[in-house]
């Protein structure tokens, strides 16, 4: 039986839907990475702040290979994953969460594989969809059931950071098919494919991109936003761990199949 993890990003740092709670830190070959464990009902679930508990750590020097290394040797098989993210259109309005679909890698200095050779081997996983598509359907479902503001589909720009984006590049990504833009979904998304657990993200649209704002963006501006709308956010996830089947099936536990699978060294 799979346990869940939930990833908070910025302003997601209260695990407090969970009840007999302990920290662990977990060594990988990677570093160590610390998590909360405690459980909703009798599942019992793992929770993450992506960037630290007081937000210490910038996107680009996250341990992102240590964070998904440790949640898979927790025994985790789907991850739900929040983000704070800008809108490259107008029509993905600040306030609404998007229910990602597709991915672009814009990252340049990450480490974004565990598969380079030491200490395990090439191999080369499909990213075909990016976002498991039955976690999907979980975070879809809860947010009609609630009747909150969401987008059903969106391809998240992940960008380098720690800078917000120039004018210039907002207005290409959006040629290019972006709809939001980030800066943690890659090499997470990727790394959790190649660890064979199912991934999905639910992003909260905290403003308008450089160049579609009328003014200058601020980390407090984002902050602020999240802050906002954290009570729709822990709505969204306190339905989503109701109708979490440990059990659940996805096409990403199997992603490995051909190369025998993803093997952690305990």
């Amino acid at each position: 039986m799979a346990r869940l993890a939930i990833i908070g990003g910025t302003g997601v740092y209260d695990p407090s839907l969970l009840t007999e709670t302990e920290t662990l830190t977990v060594a990988t070959p990677y570093g160590e990475m610390t998590c909360i464990l405690g459980k909703y009902g009798a599942k019992e679930v793992v929770f993450m702040t992506r960037h630290g508990a007081d937000h210490s750590i910038p996107p680009h020097r996250i341990n992102y290979r240590a964070n998904i290394y440790g949640l898979k040797k927790l025994g985790v098989g789907a991850v739900i994953a929040t983000t704070a993210v800008g809108s490259l259109r107008r029509e993905y309005r600040p306030g609404e969460l998007v229910i990602t679909d597709q991915l672009l890698d814009f990252t340049k200095t990450r480490a974004h594989t565990f598969f380079d050779g030491a200490p395990l081997p090439v191999a080369h996983v499909d990213m075909t969809e990016p976002y498991c598509p039955v976690l999907r359907e979980l975070l879809l479902q809860a947010a009609r059931k609630l009747g909150l503001p969401f987008q059903e589909r969106g391809t998240y720009v992940c960008t380098e950071g720690p800078r917000f984006e120039t004018g210039g590049e907002v207005a290409m990504y959006a040629r290019l098919g972006g709809d939001i833009v980030g800066m943690t979904n890659a090499p997470e998304c990727p790394l959790a494919r190649e660890a064979e657990m199912a991934y999905a993200t639910v992003s909260l649209v905290t403003n308008y991109g450089a160049g579609i704002s009328p003014q200058p963006l601020t980390h407090a501006e984002v902050v602020e936003a999240m802050n906002e709308n954290t009570k729709n956010l822990q709505r969204l996830l306190q339905e989503v761990l109701t109708a979490y089947d440990p059990a659940m099936e996805s096409p990403a536990h199997h992603a490995l199949r051909e190369y025998g699978g993803f093997e952690v060294v305990k």
